[in-house]
C-alpha cells in the first residue's frame, strides 16, 4: 500500500500540476456583543451532520478546563444549554484527533463545536482518522456539525468570553451547497473493494442504505446521478516492476492498490480495477435504456453475493448479477474494451481526468467522496444526512415530496424551542420545522403577522394604535393578543370591520333589525328582506312564490299580495 500511495504521489506531481484542494465552507456571523459583530468563515468537517441549507443561532462557550477536548468532559452534560439558545463550544487546536474533540463535546451537551486554530494560516478541511482503530466507536456518532476558524477569530471569541461578554453566533449552511434549479446533479467517488476497512464498510453501508431514496430522485427525473472511481497511474519508470503488473491494467496506465497488500496472494489491485470498470459500464449502459437507477442494484447486489470475504469476487460472479437484473452482459464487456492491451481505455481515462478539480471543485483524493452540484459535501456519509444535503441543492419550493418526508424532520423545535422567540402563555412560537432545519421566523396569528427578529423578539401589531382596522367616527378600537375588536357606539352599527349610521340606507331600520350581517347591495339580503317582509305584512308562512318573482328587482311600496288559492307554483 505504501508504494501504492508513492506512485499516486508521484502521480499528482506529473500529471497534475495544476491539482488544487478546496475546502467547503460555512458562513460564521457575530450577533453580539455589539462591538465584535463581524462575519467570518468556518471550514465544514469531514464528519459529523452539517446542517446543509438550514442555519444555527447559538450563545458560546469556551472550555476553560480540558480546552483541547481531548478527554471526556467532567459533569452530566456540562455544557448542554440552559437557555433558549443551544451552545456553541469553542475548542483550542492540538494534541488529539479533531473527530475526538467533536464528539468529546457533543457527548459534553454541545449542539456545535469550533475549534480554533492555533497557528496563522489558511482554513484547513478537518478530517477524520483514516487508519486510527480508536475511531472506530464514534466517528460514526458524531451527530452535530463542527468546523475550523481561524486563530484570530477565535482569540477574539476567547477574549469578549474572558471578560464576561454573551456571545452569540449564527452558524449558517444555506449557500454551502449551490441551489440554482429545478435538479440536482451529484456523483459519488467510490470502489469495488470491500476488503479496505472503515471507509470501505461505510461506503458500502451507505449505497445500500440510500439506494430507495436514490432511485425515487432519479426516476422522478429530480436527480442526475453518475458514479465514479478513482484511478492512479504507474509512472513509466515502474511499468516492469512487479508492483506494478499486479496493482496495474493496460500497460501501467490505470492502477488501484491491492486488497490485502501482499502483492501476489490472494486478490490484487488489477482485479478491483476489472470490477470498478464493469460497474462504470453497467451504469453506462444502464443509462442508455433509461435505466439508469439499476447501478445502485447492481453494486448492491455484487456487494452481497460476490464479496472478497466469500472469495466470490470475480467475472462469473458479476455476469450472474446482471443477468439476474435483465442488463445486456455482451453490451458491457464491449464498454470496458481489452484491459491487457498497451493502449488508453476511454471510460477510465475520463475517470482520471475528472479526478482533479474543476471550478469551484476541488481534487478527488479521498474514499468516499460525494459531490452535489459541483461541491464536495462534507459530513458523515449516512443516509438522510446526505439526502438533507441533496435536497437543499434544490431550488427553494422546488423540492420533490420525498425531501419533505418523515425522514427529514428534525424536529428541532422540541428542544429548546430550536433557540427562537415563544410565549408559553399563548402557545406561540416561531420556531418551524422545515427540511434545511429549524428556522426561527415571527408567526402569523388570526391574519395578523408578528414583528421581530424571531429569536429575541416577536411583537404583536397593534391595528388600533397603526390604524390598520375599525376607522371611523363611530368606532371603538380595542387591541386584543393576535388581533383587535371593534365596537360601535351611538347611532351607529356595525357593518363588517366598520361602523355607519342607522339611518344610512334607504332601509335603515331593516338594517339595524338584521344587524352588521347587512349589505344592501347584497342579493342573498334582498331575498332575506322580501321573506319577512311578506311574513310580517301578509301574516302567511308560505311565502316562496313571493320571493322567487321578486328577488330580482328591488321592492316597491305597492308591491300586490299573491292569490291565496293558486293552483300552479314555481317554488319546488
Amino acid at each position: 500500500m505504501a508504494f501504492l500511495r508513492g506512485l499516486f504521489v508521484i502521480s499528482l506531481l506529473l500529471g497534475c500540476a495544476r491539482s488544487r484542494f478546496v475546502v467547503e465552507k460555512s458562513s460564521i456571523t457575530v450577533i453580539a456583543p455589539r462591538d465584535l459583530v463581524s462575519k467570518h468563515d468556518g471550514s465544514i468537517a469531514n464528519f459529523g451532520v452539517p446542517d446543509y441549507g438550514g442555519s444555527m443561532v447559538g450563545s458560546v462557550l469556551y472550555a476553560n478546563k480540558g480546552s483541547f477536548g481531548c478527554n471526556p468532559f467532567d459533569g452530566d452534560k456540562p455544557f448542554k444549554s440552559k437557555t433558549h439558545l443551544p451552545t456553541i463550544l469553542v475548542l483550542d487546536r492540538g494534541e488529539c484527533y479533531f473527530a475526538l474533540k467533536v464528539w468529546n463535546g457533543q457527548q459534553a451537551g454541545a449542539a456545535a463545536v469550533l475549534v480554533a486554530d492555533n497557528i496563522d494560516e489558511p482554513l484547513i478541511t478537518m478530517d477524520s482518522p483514516e487508519d486510527s482503530s480508536n475511531a472506530d466507536g464514534y466517528i460514526d456518532k458524531i451527530g452535530i456539525p463542527s468546523a475550523l476558524i481561524e486563530q484570530s477569530f477565535g482569540e477574539a471569541l476567547k477574549a469578549a468570553l474572558k471578560k464576561g461578554d454573551d456571545v452569540v453566533l449564527k452558524l449558517d449552511w444555506s449557500e454551502s451547497l449551490p441551489h440554482p434549479d429545478e435538479r440536482v446533479e451529484y456523483e459519488l467517488w467510490t470502489n469495488s473493494n470491500d476488503e479496505c476497512g472503515i471507509r470501505c464498510d461505510e461506503q458500502m453501508d451507505f449505497v445500500k442504505n440510500f439506494k430507495g431514496h436514490a432511485q425515487i430522485l432519479e426516476k422522478g427525473g429530480y436527480t442526475q446521478f453518475t458514479p465514479h472511481y478513482i484511478t492512479w497511474y504507474c509512472p513509466r519508470a515502474f511499468i516492469l516492476s512487479s508492483q506494478c503488473k499486479s496493482q496495474c491494467i493496460n500497460n501501467g496506465r490505470y492502477c488501484a492498490p491491492d486488497p490485502e497488500q501482499d502483492f501476489g496472494e490472494g486478490y490484487q489491485g488489477k482485479d478491483v480495477l476489472f470490477e470498478n470498470l464493469r460497474q462504470l459500464c453497467v451504469h453506462r449502459v444502464a443509462n442508455e435504456s433509461n435505466r439508469s437507477w439499476v447501478w445502485w442494484d447492481f453494486v448492491t447486489d455484487f456487494h452481497i453475493r460476490c464479496s472478497m470475504k466469500q472469495k466470490r469476487y470475480s467475472k462469473e460472479c458479476a455476469e450472474d448479477v446482471m443477468k439476474s437484473l435483465d442488463l445486456p452482459v455482451d453490451k458491457i464487456k464491449k464498454c470496458m474494451g481489452n484491459p491487457e492491451a498497451d493502449e488508453e481505455n476511454e471510460i477510465l481515462k475520463v475517470e482520471q481526468e475528472r479526478q482533479v478539480g474543476r471550478g469551484s471543485r476541488g481534487d478527488v483524493t479521498i474514499l468516499p467522496t460525494l459531490v452535489i452540484n459541483n461541491v464536495q459535501y462534507r459530513g458523515k456519509l449516512e443516509r438522510n444526512a446526505v439526502l438533507k444535503a441533496v435536497c437543499a441543492g434544490f431550488k427553494e419550493t422546488t423540492e420533490p415530496r420525498i425531501c419533505l418526508s418523515g425522514d427529514l424532520e428534525t424536529n428541532e423545535c422540541l428542544d429548546q424551542n430550536g433557540g427562537c422567540w415563544q410565549d408559553s402563555k399563548s402557545n406561540i412560537t416561531a420556531c418551524k420545522d422545515t427540511f434545511r432545519g429549524r428556522v426561527c421566523e415571527c408567526p402569523s396569528v388570526n391574519g395578523v403577522q408578528y414583528k421581530g427578529d424571531g429569536y429575541t423578539s416577536c411583537q404583536d401589531i397593534d391595528e388600533c394604535k397603526e390604524g390598520l382596522a375599525c376607522r371611523c367616527d363611530g368606532c371603538m378600537c380595542k387591541d386584543t393578543w393576535g388581533g383587535y375588536d371593534c365596537k360601535c357606539k351611538g347611532i351607529y352599527v356595525r357593518d363588517q370591520d366598520t361602523c355607519i349610521e342607522r339611518n344610512a340606507s334607504k332601509f335603515g331600520w331593516f338594517h339595524y333589525f338584521l344587524g352588521s350581517s347587512f349589505c344592501c347591495e347584497c342579493r342573498y339580503c334582498w331575498l332575506r328582506f322580501l321573506q319577512i317582509q311578506a311574513q310580517v305584512l301578509y301574516g302567511f308562512r308560505d311565502y316562496g312564490y313571493y320571493v322567487t318573482v321578486h328577488a330580482t328587482r328591488q321592492p316597491t311600496q305597492q308591491s300586490s299580495r299573491p292569490p291565496r288559492n293558486r293552483t300552479s307554483t314555481t317554488r319546488k
